[in-house]
């Protein structure tokens, strides 16, 4: 039989608490307490902060911040925008932007793609963004 003191391990103790257990209940809670001071020591040394989150979107959804009706109108604006921009570039300049910015294609993978030189395309995707935005301050 051991004895130890409940204060140790029941931070509401005010006054010492002596009991006597057996053995295996002993281990038992020596076990339970080397974990917790584990995780402690891993909370302090790595700033590792464990979830219950058990990927049921809780706390995901708790951070992420909801927009208004009136943020998802004027995204699918800006949104049609773009598109109306992308439309009105000669149609090798859209593609390309296109490929590199939504598909996220290197310029060396479009240039590749439509075998071309590279400068080639940077030139056309730099003369495309410069008539997007031509276009796009028309409206703002």
């Amino acid at each position: 039989m051991k004895e130890i003191n409940l204060r140790d391990y029941y931070p509401y103790y005010t006054t010492d608490k002596i009991v006597e257990m057996p053995d295996e209940v002993f281990a038992i809670l020596e076990d339970f307490r080397r974990q917790e001071e584990s995780y402690q020591r891993n909370l302090r040394r790595y700033k590792a902060f464990y979830s219950l989150d058990v990927d049921n979107g809780i706390e995901k959804a708790i951070l992420l911040e909801q927009p208004s009706p009136y943020e998802i109108l004027e995204r699918q604006r800006m949104i049609a925008l773009l598109y109306q921009g992308l439309a009105a570039l000669p149609e090798k300049q859209s593609r390309r932007i296109y490929a590199h910015y939504f598909l996220g294609m290197s310029i060396s993978q479009v240039a590749k793609a439509e075998c071309v030189n590279k400068s080639r395309i940077s030139r056309s995707i730099s003369a495309g963004l410069r008539g997007l935005e031509k276009y796009l301050k028309k409206y703002f």
